[in-house]
């Protein structure tokens, strides 16, 4: 063979080895993972949600770059059981965290119940997503609220800025200098949403070339409501629709969109966006009295949809299909089992309460499964009368749900009440209907308590002796007489 034609033949193997060698490292390497968790951000807080007053163009271009998710909830109604349930893939009645702690909220003489004691943290015993995804070899970072524990070093996060067990900013605490922890104070005004971003974009250009896991909780957009001057003002000038017209407000989910914005566009420019899984959502639902989500019912701290729906973005480039929605069911409690499948860790949780959600992602079948909620303890009204709860007096009274295809039930343990619903056509949950479909409330109830059993679900049961019906009655009348 003419030594031309050799080297032609060599050069053409080489080239046939080294792109089988990228094919094979595209096959095998692990993506970086984005998970963007915004607190107390409402189900229809967002332009692709349908809001006509907030302002999200960051986050509505990431809608249409990823897979939407219609049906999607948070592991539980308020702050730290939700977060508790995305970091240790965990329902409620394992991990024993059912609310901000105290678990005795509200009026003693109006509870009937003694409530089951709250689990403040997470037991460092349980095997977290961060430690997990460390053990598939991702650097792992938190920036904002943790709440699941003092120290989030202590579990599973390599780099903390301004996470430990505070729930909240504080008084004033948008704007440096700052009230929370492990976080050294900016310039003063610096406004904290943008500093959190600051630091994340920093992280991701210091560990480009490794595989990191960016957690990204911001303090935004819980109370106190504070927002950029600017902003303010700019949303003080522009009309509010159906319950959505607080430009304070407006103003925080406007500079929450900005920096998510800012990070994406870092991401693309250090070209790392074909092989990062960004995942948006929030960690509950909104709070009614600052912003409406209608149709749905009630919010923050309820078990009505408009207190567990929250909004869901996963964006995988070549794995996911851009602007695609699922109608697939889904929790926060599933993150874990689907990064855990996606990264393969050489240490596995074993138990886990999520879907793993692949075959979703993929655009297979929707898979049906049920999805559950605990809540054995109380929860005080936000803004009496106006939280659309089952009672003025509470957002939430100690219960259970089941939500199965488009059929909901409640259970409340106090009365031992039974609400069903069926959200394709009463996504309001207005009207009670177990009268109506007796079988269906049946076996709805054998299924709840057959995952009560299973888990374990702690029912309070004893009577509370300062509990006084004359007292309830009279709170309850006087709430009524002011809103007339």
């Amino acid at each position: 063979m003419p030594l031309k034609a050799k080297n032609l033949l060599f050069i053409l193997l080489l080239l046939f080895i080294i792109s089988c060698k990228k094919e094979q490292e595209k096959k095998i390497r692990k993506p970086n993972i984005i998970l963007i968790n915004v607190d107390d951000l409402g189900w229809k807080d967002l332009g692709f949600m349908g809001s006509t007053y907030y302002e999200t163009p960051n986050i509505d271009a990431l809608s249409k770059e990823g897979l939407v998710f219609n049906n999607a909830y948070a592991g539980a109604a308020n702050c730290a059981p939700s977060r508790a349930c995305l970091i240790s893939g965990l329902n409620t009645p394992r991990h024993g965290v059912f609310t901000v702690s105290p678990s005795d909220r509200g009026n003693i003489k109006t509870r009937k119940l003694v409530p089951i004691k709250n689990t403040k943290h997470l037991n460092n015993t349980i095997y977290t997503l961060p430690e997990m995804l460390k053990s598939a070899g991702y650097i792992t970072a938190s920036f904002g609220k943790w709440h699941v524990g003092d120290n989030p070093l202590k579990q599973g996060i390599d780099f903390n800025i301004g996470g430990s067990s505070k729930g909240n900013p504080g008084k004033g605490g948008y704007f440096s200098p700052y009230n929370i922890d492990f976080i050294k104070n900016g310039p003063k005004g610096e406004y904290l949403t943008d500093r959190l971003t600051n630091e994340a974009i920093s992280f991701v250009e210091k560990f480009k070339d490794s595989t990191f896991f960016v957690y990204l909780p911001y303090y935004t957009v819980h109370t106190p409501i504070m927002g950029k001057e600017k902003l303010v003002e700019k949303f003080k000038n522009k009309k509010g629709f159906k319950g959505q017209n607080n430009p304070k407000y407006a103003a925080m989910v406007a500079s929450m969109d900005e920096n998510i914005g800012k990070l994406l566009t870092s991401i693309k420019a250090n070209n790392l966006e074909n092989n990062t899984l960004v995942i948006f959502t929030s960690d509950n639902g909104g709070i009614r009295a600052i912003s409406h989500q209608d149709p749905l019912r009630a919010g923050k701290g309820s078990y009505y949809e408009g207190g567990i729906r929250v909004p869901l973005i996963i964006k995988w480039p070549d794995s996911i299909v851009p602007n695609t929605f699922t109608n697939q069911n889904a929790s926060n409690l599933d993150f874990y089992p689907t990064l855990q499948n996606i990264v393969q860790p050489e240490k596995r949780a074993t138990l886990l309460d999520g879907l793993d959600l692949n075959s979703v992602l993929k655009g297979e079948q929707i898979i049906d499964r049920d999805i559950f909620f605990h809540f054995p303890v109380y929860l005080q009204a936000y803004k009496k009368g106006k939280d659309e709860s089952r009672d003025p007096l509470f957002r939430t009274r100690p219960g259970s749900v089941i939500i199965s295809g488009n059929w909901k039930l409640h259970h409340y343990f106090e009365d031992d009440a039974i609400e069903l619903y069926n959200l394709k056509d009463d996504i309001s949950e207005k009207n009670n209907i177990t009268d109506l479909h007796p079988k269906i409330t049946n076996e709805l109830y054998e299924k709840l308590e057959y995952w009560r059993f299973k888990t374990n679900a702690p029912i309070p049961s004893e009577k509370n002796p300062s509990y006084s019906l004359k007292f309830e009655k009279n709170k309850i009348s006087n709430i009524n007489k002011t809103d007339l």
